[in-house]
């Protein structure tokens, strides 16, 4: 064997061995889930440009646990009410371009209910600074023991507390929802922690107006499609059957029977890489280690969210956990105030960017607003699935 095809081996070598090395790091962070659409969209991505006339709607959706981790019941109402304290005096004195405050969602878990949180948290969301949906952690559910559950904390909310809301058009009790563990519609590999394959039927029984638990990544519960907002509809038989679905479209009516899903941004962050080799994942989570910043945010619009024919409407949902120990002194502390600070200032330079802090319902409400809509861009996609 000459010396060229010695070489040519050992570059060989070398090369397949470099490619499993990283196609193992992707699978340990269940990459292999996403990857694939988002290099491969079935739609171009919208180009991000600084100067180009855009609306942000900018919604925080919070996993809001405050007995995470077991602390005493008086810790955890300490905690609600430094929240209910703290919040507007950091966050009152920043507007969007309507004239509002930063707007924080907190979905509730069903299986942490105690009056006492939610009593505490009544008045700031009375003050306008966000409003309350249902977040719910459940296993060896059956459809009829789910439905059950969520009607129950579903009235509780709107009898007792006074929170969600109703349809203006169907009058009926609605909320937005987010599954614990990632797991919405049985989607774990190891069928743990739901149980329930026909959850998108029991949250369109119950009233959900639409879920906000995605992105997952990097669970393996991530689903194929990202950077969406379509619809989703129980396929029998199936669990995960929010995978794929029908893209939300302006100037289109929703299709009857399916559950709008309002996705976070996920694509990955080359300009933070592991090993020097392997892309971090902008996944929208906020938290002590991965706060909000302004290189972050140029990430989520980079993620282009939006309904299909208006990309001048982008949509950036963020998720966190704004009770665990650390996150919480994150979202009462100096950096976030430095980064709406930030924000503020990057709007002046670039006034064509009209920012709206917005609640998970306003979201799903311009959702519908767009859906409604005769006007469209020029572009306009048709329907198609994702």
């Amino acid at each position: 064997m000459n010396t060229f095809l010695i070489i040519l081996t050992i570059v060989t070598v070398l090369f397949a061995v470099a490619l499993t090395a990283i196609w193992f790091a992707l699978r340990q962070r269940h990459m292999q889930y996403w990857i694939g659409s988002y290099y491969f969209p079935s739609e171009r991505t919208p180009r991000v440009d600084d100067d180009a006339p855009v609306d942000v709607y900018l919604a925080v959706c919070d996993h809001y646990e405050p007995e995470r981790d077991k602390p005493s019941h008086a810790v955890s109402v300490e905690k609600v009410l430094r929240w209910q304290g703290e919040y507007p005096q950091l966050y009152g004195r920043f507007e969007d371009t309507d004239g509002r405050p930063p707007q924080h969602t907190f979905f509730f878990p069903e299986d942490e209910y105690h009056p006492d949180y939610l009593d505490a948290l009544k008045p700031l969301c009375e003050a306008g600074y966000g409003d309350v949906d249902v977040h719910l952690h459940h296993d060896h559910d059956t459809a009829a023991s789910l439905e059950d559950k969520l009607a129950r904390f579903r009235d509780t909310l709107f009898h007792r507390h006074g929170f969600l809301r109703r349809d203006p058009e169907t009058q009926e009790i609605v909320y937005g929802f987010i599954h614990g563990n990632w797991s919405l519609c049985n989607s774990r590999p190891d069928g743990l922690l739901c149980g329930v394959d026909q959850e998108l039927t029991v949250l369109l029984k119950t009233g959900c107006y639409a879920d906000f638990t995605l992105p997952s990544a990097p669970s393996p519960t991530q689903t194929k499609t990202i950077n969406s907002i379509y619809y989703a509809q129980d396929r029998p038989g199936r669990c995960k059957s929010h995978d794929t679905g029908i893209r939300a479209v302006a100037g289109k009516p929703a299709p009857k029977d399916h559950l709008l899903m309002i996705q976070g941004p996920l694509l990955p962050d080359w300009s933070s890489r592991k090993f020097c080799v392997i892309p971090r994942v902008e996944n929208g989570d906020v938290t002590i280690r991965r706060p909000m910043t302004m290189r972050r945010f140029q990430l989520w619009r980079q993620a282009a969210v939006h309904v299909a024919g208006r990309p001048d409407q982008l949509f950036i949902k963020l998720h966190t956990h704004g009770c665990n120990d650390g996150n919480i002194d994150e979202w009462l502390g100096p950096n976030m105030v430095r980064f709406h600070e930030e924000l503020a200032a990057y709007r002046q330079q670039h006034p064509n960017l009209r920012l709206h802090y917005v609640t998970a319902w306003e979201m799903a409400l311009k959702v519908r607003e767009l859906e409604q809509s005769k006007k469209a861009a020029a572009s306009r996609p048709a329907l198609i699935s994702v």
